[in-house]
């Protein structure tokens, strides 16, 4: 049998799926240190808001802080096979750079608004 189809019948294990989710997502924290600490500032913030049982602002975080992770994620494979594609200074390749960044800035600046709201607001509460 080909291997095409060989693993095609492989048989489904969702702790591979698991185990490969969190690898991709140790290696993103370990490669772009910005990942590393918007996951902290997150966790910090949604624990409070747990605490606090403000349930709608833990769904808020989680949803803003999983946007942002996504688009650092994709920005830094987009950089990679750019960098892979093309290793010397291509004015193309810088503009598909740019983009893929600037998306990831509007990510992180919707995250940012969020955050700042929370913690302003658990501030507010604990005054």
């Amino acid at each position: 049998m080909p291997t095409s189809t060989t693993n095609r019948w492989k048989r489904f294990d969702p702790s591979d799926k698991v185990r490969v989710f969190v690898t991709g997502l140790r290696m993103a924290a370990a490669h772009a240190r910005n990942v590393a600490i918007q996951m902290a500032i997150s966790l910090i913030v949604c624990a409070v808001t747990l605490w606090l049982q403000q349930w709608f602002d833990v769904i808020l975080i989680v949803l803003a802080t999983g946007n942002v992770l996504v688009f650092e994620i994709l920005n830094t494979v987009v950089e990679a096979i750019c960098d892979y594609v093309e290793p010397h200074y291509d004015p193309r390749i810088g503009a598909i750079k740019d983009m893929a960044a600037a998306a990831t800035g509007i990510a992180i600046l919707i995250w940012l608004v969020i955050i700042l709201y929370e913690v302003l607001r658990i501030w507010a509460l604990w005054s």
